[in-house]
């Protein structure tokens, strides 16, 4: 399946979106240390029915490097943004890491326009669920990140090292593909590109406040599927159950942090009877971990 490169300007700012396939549009949004070179191995098995659409998130990639708006609100605006101009009036949009506060926030503020929404390995913002996941407190480079100035000073010159370290861990030892990695390393290479990730992570306290905003007076009202695979598990899944209407949560054993890279069969799987459901009447049904 062949990909179309386009600069699409969306909120003010300039996103490097990648395309593929013809159909409904489906919403792909990444997390770090990624770029939509993130959905490589799922591409194929989603254009064949819709029309992918997997941007490099605001200060990510070949994307514009902003000076601020790493909050999951901006960032559910560039994607909603995105969608009106690429003339698309709904689409079924997927998120990981960091690409699913955004991906949430969209389909609470605008179910007209999110027809599914997939989340995985994360956590949005501090709703209750995550006491478990959270017992030891967050995962160290959480704080790294997000003290201002501090980690891109330090990794300045050790990009490489440090998106492998990441890139290990969320693949369980297996690794990417070599092409793939180096896409990635080149993406966050350099003081300003490391200040732009490192933005999201100083930016959460603020997502944080418009999540649980959001959740006061609205619910989630668009059919979503939670995904957890490792370090998250069934985290997301427990915070989203109070809030939503219509949810189904799965965990994939045996898969790291990094599910479109090394397990996509596994999560094609998934996503390929949950968007199928679109406009059948299906009803969404729990599935425990493992499934």
């Amino acid at each position: 399946m062949s990909v179309a490169l386009r600069q699409v300007k969306a909120n003010g700012v300039a996103l490097n979106v990648a395309l593929a396939g013809e159909g409904p549009a489906v919403l792909l949004l990444h997390g770090f240390p990624h770029t939509w070179r993130l959905w490589t191995h799922v591409l194929d098995g989603l254009a064949g029915r819709y029309r992918v659409i997997a941007p490099d998130l605001r200060g990510c990639g070949a994307s514009a490097r902003t000076a601020g708006g790493y909050d999951a609100g901006t960032l559910a605006a560039d994607a909603e943004a995105l969608l009106d101009s690429l003339g698309e009036t709904s689409a079924a949009v997927i998120g990981i890491d960091a690409g699913t506060p955004p991906a949430f926030l969209l389909a609470m503020r605008r179910p007209d326009l999110v027809r599914r929404l997939v989340v995985m390995e994360s956590l949005v913002g501090r709703l209750p669920g995550a006491e478990e996941f959270l017992a030891h407190g967050a995962p160290w480079w959480f704080g790294f990140h997000a003290e201002s100035g501090l980690a891109e000073s330090v990794l300045t010159g050790h990009e490489d090292r440090y998106i492998d370290w990441f890139l290990d861990a969320g693949t369980l030892g297996q690794g990417v593909d070599p092409a793939i990695r180096d896409a990635f390393v080149h993406a966050y290479t350099g003081t300003e590109a490391l200040r732009c990730a490192f933005s999201y992570y100083r930016a959460l306290p603020e997502s944080a406040r418009q999540i649980q905003e959001a959740v006061r007076t609205v619910r989630l009202a668009v059919p979503t599927m939670a995904i957890g695979a490792r370090p998250v598990g069934s985290a997301l899944e427990r915070q989203l159950r109070p809030v939503a209407d219509h949810l189904i949560g799965h965990v994939i054993e045996n898969c790291g942090h990094i599910i479109p890279l090394h397990r996509p069969e596994r999560l094609l799987g998934l996503l390929e009877p949950f968007l199928a459901l679109e406009g059948s009447g299906g009803q969404l049904r729990h599935h425990g971990p493992g499934q």
